[in-house]
Order: C-alpha cells, then sequence, then structure tokens
C-alpha cells in the first residue's frame, strides 16, 4: 500500500512590491521627469557641492535633503550613496538647484595645475635655511 501522495500550495501568482531602495525606474521619473534631459550641469564625481541656502518650502523632498547634507562641502558620489539614488537622478536634481542658485558647485583640481615637486623642494630648503 503507497501513502498519500501530498500536493504542494503554491502561492498565488501576484505582481512583485515596487522596490524600497530608490532603484524603481517610475519613482526615479517622477523626480526628474519634468527635468530637460539635454541640459544637465557637467558635475564630476568628485565634484564638491555647498548650499548657499536653506531648502525653500516649495523643494522636493530629495532637494530639501541634498540641500541639508551640503550644509559643509561633500562630493556627488557621497550624495549619491547619502540619499541611495543613482548618479543621473543626484546630477539632474543638482542641476535644477544650481539654476536656482541654491548650491555652489566647486571643480576638482586637476592634478596638472599643482606646481612642480622640484619647485616645492626648493621652497621647503629655503624655508629651513631661513
Amino acid at each position: 500500500m503507497t501513502p498519500p501522495q501530498r500536493r504542494r500550495r503554491r502561492p498565488p501568482k501576484t505582481e512583485p512590491p515596487p522596490k524600497k531602495d530608490g532603484k524603481d525606474p517610475q519613482r526615479l521619473y517622477v523626480l526628474t521627469g519634468a527635468a530637460d534631459q539635454g541640459q544637465r550641469a557637467e558635475l564630476d564625481l568628485v565634484t564638491l557641492i555647498v548650499a548657499r541656502a536653506d531648502p525653500p518650502p516649495s523643494a522636493q523632498p530629495e532637494q530639501a535633503a541634498l540641500l541639508r547634507l551640503c550644509t559643509t562641502p561633500l562630493s556627488v558620489a557621497e550624495l549619491s550613496a547619502y540619499l541611495n539614488l543613482p548618479y543621473s537622478v543626484v546630477t539632474v536634481l543638482l542641476t535644477e538647484l544650481l539654476t536656482a542658485e541654491l548650491v555652489q558647485a566647486r571643480n576638482p583640481i586637476v592634478r596638472q595645475a599643482l606646481p612642480d615637486r622640484s619647485l616645492l623642494e626648493a621652497v621647503m630648503h629655503g624655508l629651513q635655511k631661513l
């Protein structure tokens, strides 16, 4: 005599819930959909952003969070990580803030613009002789 076979219950198929990690494409489009996609500010990952003013009442929650974070200089990469938003979305939000003159962007120092090491050593030796 064989025992009766059990049938496994399968949960009904439903749509997966929207992602909570900020990667939902519809949410990202809502954040950046009204912006002109062709006119973004030239921001590098290491460009420092500093807030010039407090967030206005009409600002989006993400823009207000950007302004609160930027009381001290932070790079665009750090802002993207803190807000858990993609770099491209953060650049669109920052472009809007830059055009409204609520933030200031400071470009990174280009390595070629630094003085030659031999010049710095000569200055250092000259100061030591004083």
